[in-house]
């Protein structure tokens, strides 16, 4: 088409370049070019985290989720500067059995907090995907009406393989989210069945979520946890299950009279709740309250937190370690040299690992 109508349509082919070999006509394609990183004004960043601008706090904890060296060395000056600015939250951790519907009482729990005044941080770690390494499950979308609210902050990390079902990085991420100045930090873990030890070592209160109606089998994986839980929360207490969860509450109350308390000084509680209801959820934090005025009058709650920051300095001595011998390539060649010999059968085990420390 020419003129006016070709100018018309729908599809219009630009007027390209002479070709000075056979008289074709073609665009130059664009060079490309990779984007310059600007530069990150720590000192601003800081001071916007601290005024809890959101999207601050989003690049900051991104910034120490990087794996790359440059940005782990900002990320912990970055971390020195709001040091003063933290430990002013209560740190709750959340664990259960998958279906136990930690998202949705986190979403309820939480909005009935922001409703309150409270400012929130949601921590949710997902699983993490085999190919990708991205998180599974996306709490961030399974929590949207909490995500909207202007006194939460919702942040999804995929657990990136760490066991206790948290991300490597979320002691840091929390410190982040109390400089920003919110009080409550709920962290959502994968859910029971892996090293729950390592979140109990992280927070102050740690609640459990069950179901009622669980086997025997169930019940006794949740032992080991039950131990270490300073309240059970019987989720999903609505409808036709009310009668049931007060019965779950009662046998719970009864197992944790038996058992010795997770926190010395406190009583371990069994309370029933419902998302869909929003019933309990008021006593769920009420208990908290209680808790955290007890064992500031106690004094254990200083010697909690200074567990918390031991915990970490060792499990950051292990991620250290690992980090140094997997980072040397003549290590990396021998250990898979000597697995080969172990699946071959030429070697057991221990002795594959006496060879590799050469002992």
């Amino acid at each position: 088409m020419e003129g006016k109508n070709a100018e018309e349509t729908a599809l219009h082919v630009m007027k390209g370049i002479e070709s000075q070999h056979d008289g074709m006509s073609y665009v130059a394609p664009k060079k490309f070019r990779k984007k310059r990183e600007e530069p990150i004004d720590l000192k601003e960043l800081a001071s916007e985290v601290r005024e809890g601008n959101r999207t601050s706090l989003s690049k900051a904890i991104t910034l120490i989720e990087s794996s790359n060296s440059k940005h782990k060395e900002l990320a912990q000056k970055l971390l020195q500067e709001l040091l003063p600015n933290t430990g002013n939250s209560i740190r709750v951790g959340i664990t259960g059995i998958p279906g136990a519907g930690k998202s949705t009482f986190i979403e309820a729990f939480g909005t009935m907090l922001c409703n309150l005044g409270k400012k929130v941080a949601v921590l949710a770690i997902d699983p993490s995907s085999s190919l990708s390494g991205g998180s599974v499950l996306g709490d961030k979308t399974r929590m949207e009406n909490l995500s909207r609210h202007k006194n939460a902050f919702v942040r999804p990390s995929p657990s990136a393989g760490t066991l206790g079902g948290v991300h490597k990085k979320t002691r840091e991420t929390m410190l982040l989210c109390e400089a920003a100045g919110y009080e409550i930090i709920l962290i959502e873990t994968v859910g029971v069945g892996q090293s729950e030890t390592y979140v109990r070592g992280m927070v102050d209160f740690f609640l459990l979520l069950v179901l009622t109606g669980a086997g025997d089998e169930l019940q006794g994986l949740k032992k080991g946890i039950m131990e270490l839980a300073d309240g059970i929360v019987v989720h999903k207490a609505d409808g036709d299950n009310i009668e049931k969860a007060k019965k779950t509450v009662r046998e719970y109350k009864q197992i944790l009279h038996f058992l010795q308390p997770s926190t010395p000084g406190w009583e371990s509680q069994s309370l029933a709740a419902s998302s869909v209801d929003q019933t309990g959820l008021k006593e769920v934090w009420e208990m908290i309250v209680r808790f955290e005025k007890q064992m500031k009058a106690s004094g254990y709650w200083d010697t909690r937190r200074h567990e918390q920051t031991s915990d970490w300095f060792y499990s950051m001595i292990t991620d250290h370690l690992i980090d140094s011998f997997f980072g040397n390539q003549e290590n990396k060649d021998k250990v898979k040299m000597l697995e080969n010999e172990i699946l071959q059968g030429k070697l057991t085990v221990t002795q594959g690992l006496s060879k590799l420390f050469n002992e």
